[in-house]
């Protein structure tokens, strides 16, 4: 834990989840439809929002069966107008909210100098404008009731290091990232009653591949190691009720950012010769850009996608990240072991 989770820790205390009402957008599937599912478990009240009226209608019905609150939003996060009818109806079902996840995304598969223009700024009204629209109204809502809250931005391990074949998604996240550091230093500065948190995934399984906008041939997909949708729900949990700076999803996400950092051209020759070939599948025709969520929603109500390789059960970061303190200490006793071995 650096210091500024220290600070940030002492500052401000959050409600335990079963008290707290959750905003999630991107609800309709993959990451977002996970988080709901488990913080409904939890006890949290919903305001569940996409552009899937038909899947957030199914949803909502699903929860309210077993026994949960939840509403939902029919809402492009792309349009200010929308993102602030996602509060007031939060404000309206529940007197308020307590956390905000802006994790409604989308992507683009192509080469730098062949995406549109227009395709590349469609995606960054939902990607970064729709997380700024979502930073801003979670922000005014807790200073002016001077309560504290939790606001979770989706970030991405292409995020921290740029990527080939995703060049305008991994713009937008890097957006993102500034824009998050930005703001929580100037909350942390006035003392603002927010909790801002980044998450880092790495590659996850869920419909993201197929959403997708595609100028390839071969259809868009994760290779490799590829963590599954509830390692990230449970880390956006998690920094929900505690205050948190940053939670990496999978070694893959925290290793590729400290070698970028730290061995940038060595990096760049290691991605561009494996990033590619694991980003399609050579034995599939790609979808038509008609079948893509970039301008309207894409198909809802499913969590996984048709993603190939080695599909994790859980991350292990995401333990750390939990248990900072007896994270230290196994580590520690790792190393001493290590030295006595030596000697």
């Amino acid at each position: 834990m650096n210091q500024g989770e220290i600070g940030v820790q002492r500052a401000i205390k959050l409600k335990e989840l079963k008290d707290q009402v959750i905003v999630i957008t991107g609800a309709s599937s993959g990451i977002g439809l996970v988080t709901a599912r488990m913080a409904a478990k939890r006890g949290a009240r919903l305001v569940l929002a996409a552009r899937n009226e038909a899947a957030l209608k199914e949803l909502t019905e699903e929860l309210r069966e077993a026994g949960h609150e939840a509403v939902y939003v029919r809402a492009d996060v792309g349009i200010e107008e929308d993102v602030n009818m996602i509060a007031e109806t939060a404000l309206k079902s529940f007197g308020r909210f307590d956390t905000w996840v802006n994790n409604a995304g989308v992507s683009i598969y192509g080469k730098a100098m062949d995406v549109s223009y227009q395709d590349m700024k469609r995606l960054f009204a939902t990607n970064y404008w729709g997380v700024v629209y979502g930073s801003r109204v979670t922000v005014h809502h807790f200073r002016e009731r001077r309560i504290p809250g939790a606001l979770i931005n989706i970030g991405s391990v292409f995020g921290d290091k740029g990527t080939l074949v995703q060049s305008t998604y991994a713009s937008s996240k890097f957006a993102i990232h500034g824009w998050t550091e930005s703001l929580r230093m100037e909350m942390d500065r006035e003392k603002a009653p927010v909790s801002i948190t980044l998450i880092h995934p790495g590659r996850v399984d869920t419909p993201y591949n197929e959403h997708a906008r595609s100028y390839l041939v071969h259809q868009p997909v994760h290779k490799g190691m590829i963590y599954p949708p509830e390692a990230v729900a449970e880390a956006i949990l998690y920094a929900a009720s505690h205050p948190k700076r940053d939670i990496y999803v999978g070694s893959q996400a925290k290793m590729l950012q400290l070698l970028g950092a730290n061995f940038p051209s060595l990096t760049d020759k290691f991605w561009e010769g494996i990033s590619p070939r694991t980003q399609y599948d050579e034995k599939r025709k790609s979808n038509s850009p008609e079948e893509s969520n970039l301008y309207h929603a894409g198909y809802g109500m499913h969590e996984r996608g048709t993603n190939l390789g080695w599909k994790r059960k859980r991350s292990m970061f995401v333990k750390a990240a939990k248990h900072p303190v007896l994270t230290r200490v196994i580590v520690a006793g790792i190393c001493v072991w290590a030295v006595l071995k030596i000697k």
